[in-house]
């Protein structure tokens, strides 16, 4: 009978724990009844197309500081002071500190939760869907007004001097798209161009400028001919004298899409949850922030019914909102 060494004892027990670990892992896996686009981190039996909370208490957090971060569509530093006073009644409101985090791209800012180290944001209409997917995020409130939520619509804008009267005048032409996973920046341009006569990468060259605000200065400053907005942006950038409404010509306006979604991580412990969302909705939000954002308070979200536009223009660009289809558009956006 050949004798085992004790490290090689030690090796194959510990090949044992690693096998059971994965046969572990597998059957919670199987365990989940839908997934859907989900990642196979997150299980979604109630069909409601976010990530439910986990099953083990134990895996709940509660957190002492509470991270924060606004969609990165412009300069961070500008959000961050107008979410001064938020965080303010948020640490106050919730009993935790509250902190604003300043992220610099979309992917920065669903990784930030997917990894943990974000609690709440507020993701843009388009990344909505893989922050979801993604990074577990769970979206349940939206800026409005007494008259309900507010929207965003595509602007297709040129030089106010440039020779563009038309959309279909941009053939042959660069326009700048904002990233691969924005839906007035790039996805909805997409789906809706093609039937006005205007199909991207075969009419024009398209490239991306990263944010909002940079495609906007982008035009502004010759650098590309014309660039599909989000009105939201525009409009605030017009306000705060960034640029002027004269600096531009709108070629197109689209109807509107849903504006950015407030999230929550999935796993966070229950009653915390409840005290973010009665602190967010019992909120008045003040003039300044009201202007610089738009929506005087927080409404309730639903993702599967009010996101149902955007992921459907989506699918209709052709973007997959699984994993693959993210990691497929994060290599495009780096090319």
């Amino acid at each position: 009978m050949i004798k085992m060494s004790t490290n090689i004892k030690r090796c194959l027990l510990g090949l044992a724990l690693a096998s059971t670990a994965a046969s572990n892992a597998v059957l919670a896996q199987d365990n989940c009844p839908n997934r859907g686009e989900l990642d196979t981190m997150y299980c979604d039996a109630n069909n409601d197309l976010v990530a439910d909370p986990p099953t083990d208490a134990k895996k709940f957090r509660d957190p002492n500081t509470l991270v924060f971060a606004f969609t990165p569509v412009e300069d961070p530093s500008v959000y961050e002071k107008l979410f001064q006073p938020f965080m303010a009644h948020l640490s106050q409101c919730v009993g935790k500190k509250t902190v604003f985090f300043a992220v610099q791209s979309n992917s920065a800012e669903i990784e930030a939760m997917r990894s943990g180290r974000l609690h709440l944001a507020a993701f843009s209409t388009g990344p909505t869907n893989f922050a979801v997917n993604i990074a577990g995020a769970v979206p349940f409130a939206i800026r409005g007004t007494a008259n309900g939520p507010e929207g965003v619509s595509i602007q297709l804008i040129v030089r106010k001097d440039s020779p563009y009267k038309k959309i279909t005048d941009l053939k042959g032409k660069k326009v700048a798209h904002t990233s691969p996973s924005s839906n007035s920046g790039n996805l909805a341009p997409r789906a809706l161009f093609p039937g006005l006569g205007l199909t991207p990468e075969k009419d024009y060259q398209v490239v991306f400028s990263g944010k909002h605000d940079q495609s906007i200065l982008g035009v502004k400053s010759g650098d590309y001919d014309a660039a599909p907005v989000a009105s939201d942006v525009l409009q605030h950038m017009i306000e705060r004298g960034v640029v002027k409404a004269d600096d531009f010509n709108i070629l197109y306006t689209s109807e509107k899409f849903p504006t950015d979604s407030y999230a929550y991580a999935h796993d966070l412990e229950p009653k915390l949850v409840e005290k973010i969302k009665n602190c967010f909705f019992d909120y008045k939000i003040p003039a300044e922030m009201a202007k610089g954002l738009g929506g005087d308070r927080f409404l309730p979200a639903n993702y599967k019914k009010d996101w149902d536009i955007v992921r459907k223009v989506s699918l209709a660009a052709g973007q997959n909102l699984s994993r693959a289809g993210y990691e497929a558009e994060q290599a495009k956006a780096k090319k």
